[in-house]
C-alpha cells in the first residue's frame, strides 16, 4: 500500500510511479530527481521553497498550488486550485481539499493557519492509489469526506495535528494506512510519530526519512 513513498522529511514526499510527484519539497538533495508535478499545499517557508522547485523543475514540470504560491512562482507551469477543485496533470488527478487549523493559536484569536488564508491538501490518484496529503491541519470536519488509499497526516501538535487529533483523524477518514509526518525538524520528533503508531486505528507505516 505505502510502496514507492519516500517521506523527504518534515512534510516532504516524493511519489514515485508514472509521474513523479513532490508535494511540499524542502532541503532536498542536489541530486533528487527531477518532478512531473509539485504540488505545494502553502506559502510558509517550510513548505513552499522557490530554490528546491527551481532544482526539481524541468521544462515538462508543472505546479500545482494554492493562490498564493502560483502568484509567487515564475519559470514553471502552474496551476492554481482552491479547496474542492480538480486538475489532471500528465495523468495524475489532484483534488484540493481544506487544510486549516481550529485550537493551534500564534495568538489569543489568531490561528497559526486560518482557513480564509486558503491552505490545502491534497488527494493524489497516481496509478490507482489515492493518497492524501493533509497539509498543515488540524482534524476538521471536512475529513469525513476523504477517501484514500493512503493518509499523510501531521502529528507533531503546535502548529498542526498532535499525534492523538491525527488519530482521531483517522476515524474520520476512510484510509487503508496511514503515514505521519510533520515531525523531526522545526517541531516534533519520533516519539510523536510512535504515539500516533500505537493509537491510530488503521495500519500505520513510520517511513525512514530519505534526503530526497
Amino acid at each position: 500500500m505505502i510502496e514507492n513513498i519516500h517521506w523527504l522529511g518534515h512534510d516532504s514526499f516524493r511519489l514515485d510511479g508514472s509521474s513523479t510527484v513532490y508535494i511540499d519539497p524542502w532541503k532536498l538533495a542536489a541530486d533528487a530527481p527531477p518532478a512531473n508535478l509539485i504540488l505545494i499545499t502553502h506559502d510558509h517557508y517550510d513548505h513552499f521553497s522557490p530554490d528546491d522547485i527551481a532544482r526539481l523543475s524541468t521544462p515538462r514540470t508543472t505546479l500545482i498550488g494554492p493562490a498564493s504560491v502560483t502568484a509567487k512562482i515564475d519559470g514553471v507551469a502552474a496551476v492554481t486550485l482552491s479547496a474542492g477543485e480538480t486538475a489532471t496533470v500528465g495523468g495524475v488527478t489532484v483534488t484540493a481539499v481544506p487544510a486549516y487549523n481550529i485550537d493551534k493559536f500564534r495568538q489569543p484569536g489568531e490561528v497559526f493557519h486560518p482557513r480564509a488564508a486558503g491552505g490545502l491538501g491534497y488527494i493524489v490518484e497516481l496509478d490507482g492509489r489515492r493518497i492524501y496529503h493533509a497539509g498543515d491541519t488540524d482534524a476538521i470536519p471536512e475529513m469525513r469526506d476523504v477517501r484514500c488509499d493512503v493518509a499523510l497526516l501531521p502529528v507533531s501538535g503546535t502548529y498542526v495535528m498532535t499525534a492523538a487529533e491525527a488519530a482521531e483523524a483517522c476515524r474520520m477518514i476512510s484510509a487503508a494506512a496511514a503515514v505521519p509526518m510533520h515531525y523531526g525538524d522545526i517541531v516534533g520528533t519520533a516519539a510523536d510519530a510512535a504515539r500516533f503508531e500505537g493509537l491510530c486505528g488503521v495500519p500505520v507505516t513510520v517511513l525512514p526519512f530519505e534526503q530526497g
